[in-house]
């Protein structure tokens, strides 16, 4: 039984600029299918290697696997279906496999666009993979594949969806086989050293409306923090990762889960750099215990502050005020954590003011980073809703946090780019001449040169923001600028039944937890359903007082901690 995991070939000015990532997907896959008997894989990364198709076609003919598995985020959607037709173009018994999030929700239009796609697995993707490698395995495919939970596949030219697969409650259970990758290719650029996106929890019980992370997941699982520093530990030893970042949501949720996580890292001295990815409510809860998370080496944390204008905020359904941004920022800088500001820019209101306000308000708080990303309309995503009749273009290649998809009512696309980029030279050549080589604390000023390196080595390379694609030179090219827009690519419009089942998926598990309460309505309106996990009701109104059931109260856990900071 040889199974074959592609990561596609795309390619954007975003996150790439800081180096290549270890996909994570394939080794908690691969690890899984290991773990129940399915040792015969193999990993072919065609992003990081930047495989031709030609060449792709070579691999597959050579190999003849029995099972093809891919995944892609929406923009890499069409590369993930052009790899999945090679395949079967190659080897035509090959039974072709897709993941991710635009595939689990998009899955009539992927189908129509990619007929030769044998099963879409949609959400959680380890047991759902299982299941159908057992079944090709059997000889069962494709007549059993209508009693495999959680795929959709085409039959006799007509969507099947079958009902949701239960999320794996057991996250511990999922044992990631990261031997399967290439560690000298994945070198995060401001460290120099291999860089791992391990998790500690999966799913997010906040609803921002922008995001869909929430939905993918459906319900929030944490990990046994020690198996997750077990895990860190093998990645430090066996294969020299020298930094990770966690892949969560927001790790920091569960305060106690995330306390004895950093303590364990402590306890082990590995001597790792770290980074996250969190809500500025928690850092100011967590306010003395900063330090502890620092000495664990948590050295980068980004912010979602998404917006400098109050109404946005709301609108993004993000439960914070401007004021806590600001507040937020501080109390990292003061534990000597490097901070990152994440901005949303190009919604319908936007304006030259606007980004001006944006970059000003970013200079008062004064993050260590920043970054202004495009306004992307997930089709998925309850943000889309509201402006779906506003979005104009539907190629989806393009949804990548860099390229302006929607058009504000008083901007071209050409203007919103050129105020973006101009925060953008502003605020590191600000940071270039009078912060990053001042910096007194040693290991703070070579990360953020490090930094400073990757963005540099991007914009000379002209990929940052995918510049050169776009043909973007300054601000006397803002009116020449050429997105490549496919305009031939429509939305597929959803059959009911297909559409109700969506809809269902997005509020699944319907779990409850006996005899209690349900968890209450974050502010602004979001739909926020805590469903059956190690949380109970949490409190999440202005950023206030958020304790799971099972964390340690504030008085214990700096008892615990307190001979450590």
């Amino acid at each position: 039984m040889r199974i074959l995991f592609v990561h596609p070939n795309y390619h954007s000015g975003g996150a790439e600029i800081a180096g290549n990532w270890s996909p994570a997907w394939v080794a908690y896959l691969a690890g899984y299918l290991n773990t129940h008997g399915y040792t015969e894989y193999a990993f072919v990364d065609a992003m990081t290697d930047d495989i031709s198709d030609e060449d792709l076609r070579k691999i597959f003919a050579e190999q003849q696997p029995d099972i093809v598995a891919c995944t892609a985020m929406t923009p890499a959607i069409y590369k993930a279906e052009q790899t999945l037709k090679i395949a079967k173009e190659a080897c035509p018994k090959t039974v072709t496999l897709l993941g991710g999030i635009h595939a689990t929700f998009m899955f009539q239009q992927v189908l129509t666009e990619a007929p030769w796609i044998d099963a879409i697995i949609r959400g959680e993707g380890e047991a759902v993979t299982l299941e159908v490698v057992r079944t090709v395995d059997e000889g069962r495919w494709p007549e059993a594949r209508k009693d495999v939970r959680g795929i959709a596949y085409l039959e006799d030219d007509k969507v099947v969806a079958t009902p949701a697969a239960p999320t794996i409650r057991d996250v511990d259970s999922i044992i990631p086989d990261w031997g399967v990758l290439d560690w000298q290719k994945y070198i995060y650029i401001p460290t120099g050293t291999p860089v791992a996106t391990p998790n500690m929890a999966r799913g997010c019980p906040f609803t921002c409306s922008f995001c869909s992370q929430w939905k993918f997941w459906r319900d929030y699982r944490v990990r046994d923090p020690k198996k997750v520093v077990d895990e860190i530990e093998i990645l430090v030893k066996e294969h020299g990762v020298g930094f990770f970042i966690l892949a969560d949501e927001e790790p920091t949720i569960n305060k106690a889960k995330f306390v004895e996580f950093c303590q364990e890292l402590i306890d082990r001295d590995l001597g790792i750099l770290w980074g996250i990815n969190t809500r500025v409510t928690d850092v100011m809860r967590d306010e003395d215990l900063l330090p502890f998370y620092r000495k664990a080496g948590l050295v980068h944390v980004s912010l979602g502050t998404e917006a400098a204008a109050q109404l946005n905020l709301d609108k993004f359904v993000k439960e914070t005020t401007v004021a806590q941004n600001k507040r937020a920022i501080e109390l990292l800088r003061n534990a000597g954590i490097v901070t990152e500001a994440q901005f949303i820019v190009g919604l319908d209101n936007e304006t030259p003011e606007t980004l001006e306000e944006t970059y000003q308000m970013c200079v008062d708080w004064n993050p260590d980073m920043a970054n202004w990303a495009m306004f992307t309309p997930w089709p998925f995503s309850d943000l889309y809703t509201e402006m779906s009749d506003q979005v104009e273009i539907f190629d989806f290649e393009k949804y990548n946090f860099v390229t302006p998809i929607m058009k504000p009512k008083n901007m071209t696309r050409g203007e919103l780019l050129d105020g973006v980029m101009k925060n953008y030279r502003r605020f590191y050549m600000k940071k270039a001449l009078f912060g990053y080589l001042w910096e007194r604390n040693p290991q703070r000023r070579s990360y953020l040169v490090g930094c400073l390196k990757a963005f540099l080595k991007s914009a000379f390379q002209r990929r940052f923001y995918d510049l050169g694609k776009a043909g973007y030179w300054g601000p006397q090219t803002r009116k020449t600028v050429d997105w490549k827009f496919d305009y031939s690519r429509k939305l597929v419009k959803p059959e009911p039944e297909l559409e109700q089942q969506v809809v269902e998926w997005k509020s699944a598990p319907a779990r409850k937890r006996g005899g209690k309460p349900e968890a209450p309505k974050a502010c602004g309106g979001g739909d926020q359903q805590l469903e059956d996990t190690q949380a109970a009701q949490v409190k999440i109104c202005g950023g206030g007082d958020q304790q799971l059931a099972e964390s340690l109260d504030d008085a214990k856990i700096k008892e615990k901690i307190k001979e450590d900071v």
